[in-house]
């Protein structure tokens, strides 16, 4: 009886230690599998290239030029002497505030002054000379009027003696009928007659010659008139070459004082009193003051030809002056040359600012950023993200989808060295791989990075 239960006894101890080597077995077996998934998913951690995660920008970019600026004032002029002479006075220096039509300096030249007070002599002559001429004309038209009222009255005496000769002529007749024919008086009485008669011949005769005289009188008269009249109107033109000449002697005189022609500062000044001061046709051409109006200056910029199509007078602009490092100007192009210099091709911009304070100086320069175009509605990556870019504007970059760089075609737009704007081939929500480590490929594993900037959209979109 023993001896079954012994073979039974036996049976289980082996049947339990080939069941927990069976166990022990299958448990090694899986500890083997884990640690080869383990070593598989280490290496491909390793192989995995890593990449910074950069998020599109929403937005595409300003298309904007940025040149070098030159600051100049609004207006500026090198006043010149126009006449010869001594510096007697000059009341400003450089640094001067002066206003329009101050009087700046005053040159010393008697001889103009003199000369102005004989061109007014010489045209008070004139004007007394006119006073003569219009005297000659009256008194020759009254001497014509005299002479044509003596014709009319030398008339009525011809008609007067005319009629008297006739009473004459008929008293003779009957008077010599009654001598000669009827015998009834005396021959005395028709001699009387006779003589009564020719002194009434003579006193037409007489008349009729003062008419002729009183006429003669009259034409000399009118030629009078002719000649005053011609003397008046030289006079006359005398009175203008006079004052013509003495205006340009006051010219002349106004021309040794210098007056400011605008508001402004005076920024230069080369002589003093007392020296002797060269017209500008006779000089050196050195200027005695120069002043500027300083209130508005211009920055001018040389656009180059490929950003001049898209400059235009209103476009929006930021000046930066190196020399005022926390200044920034904001304003907006005042006018373009509307052409290129064809040495360097490119043209000719200025800006306005406002300058009341007088921060900004002749001569300062800066950098001067226009925009040109507003932003696209399409979105902007860091440059440094895209391939080599094709000249039809094609270009590529990587995007992560599933842990893997997956290379897609983007077609680009403006490029400001920093972003690029991307048209088309990219979505928003797309994460794009700029590789931090190794170098990336089609299908290959990526370990992403955040990066620490975060996506923003542009303004205006």
């Amino acid at each position: 009886m023993s001896k079954p239960w012994l073979l039974v006894i036996v049976g289980v101890v082996c049947a339990v230690v080939g069941g927990v080597y069976i166990m022990l077995g299958s448990h090694e077996a899986a500890e083997a599998a884990n640690s080869e998934e383990r070593e598989t998913r280490s290496e491909r951690a390793a192989s995995a290239v890593e990449v910074e995660a950069v998020h599109p920008t929403v937005g595409g970019l300003q298309r904007t030029t940025t040149q070098p600026g030159s600051v100049i004032p609004d207006k500026s002029a090198d006043l010149f002497a126009k006449v010869s002479g001594y510096l007697q006075e000059q009341a400003v220096d450089i640094g001067s505030h002066v206003k329009e039509n101050d009087v700046l300096a005053v040159i010393e030249v008697p001889e103009l002054h003199k000369q102005v007070a004989r061109s007014k002599a010489a045209l008070d002559q004139a004007k007394a000379q006119v006073k003569q001429a219009e005297a000659h004309v009256a008194t020759a038209t009254a001497e014509a009027k005299a002479a044509k009222e003596m014709i009319a009255l030398y008339d009525a005496s011809v008609d007067s003696a005319r009629s008297m000769l006739n009473f004459r002529e008929k008293v003779y007749v009957r008077m010599d009928k009654l001598a000669r024919v009827e015998k009834a008086i005396d021959l005395k009485l028709v001699d009387e007659k006779e003589e009564q008669k020719h002194a009434a011949e003579a006193s037409l005769l007489s008349a009729q010659a003062s008419v002729l005289s009183a006429k003669a009188q009259f034409a000399a008269a009118e030629a009078k008139i002719e000649q005053a009249q011609a003397d008046l109107v030289n006079a006359k033109a005398n009175v203008e070459v006079a004052d013509a000449q003495l205006q340009k002697d006051k010219v002349l005189a106004e021309y040794t004082v210098i007056k400011s022609p605008y508001t402004g500062i005076i920024t230069a000044r080369h002589f003093w009193p007392g020296d002797f001061v060269q017209s500008r046709d006779q000089g050196s051409g050195m200027p005695l003051l120069t002043v500027q109006k300083t209130d508005v200056m211009r920055v001018k910029v040389q656009v180059p030809d490929a950003d001049v199509p898209y400059t235009d007078a209103g476009d929006e602009a930021t000046v930066k002056i190196d020399a005022l490092p926390r200044e920034t100007f904001k304003a907006k192009v005042s006018r373009t040359a509307g052409a290129e210099d064809p040495e360097t091709r490119t043209m000719r911009v200025e800006i306005d600012i406002d300058n009341e304070s007088g921060i900004l100086r002749d001569g300062m320069y800066g950098k001067v950023t226009i925009n040109l175009e507003q932003a696209s509605k399409g979105l902007s990556v860091p440059s440094s993200c895209l391939m080599v870019e094709s000249e039809s504007g094609k270009a590529s970059l990587f995007v992560v989808r599933n842990g893997k760089a997956h290379k897609v075609t983007v077609e680009v737009g403006e490029d400001n060295g920093v972003e690029t704007e991307i048209r088309s081939g990219l979505r928003a929500e797309e994460v794009v791989a700029r590789p931090l480590r190794g170098n990336l490929t089609e299908g290959v594993a990526v370990k992403v990075i955040e990066s620490s900037e975060k996506p923003h959209a542009k303004a205006g979109h």
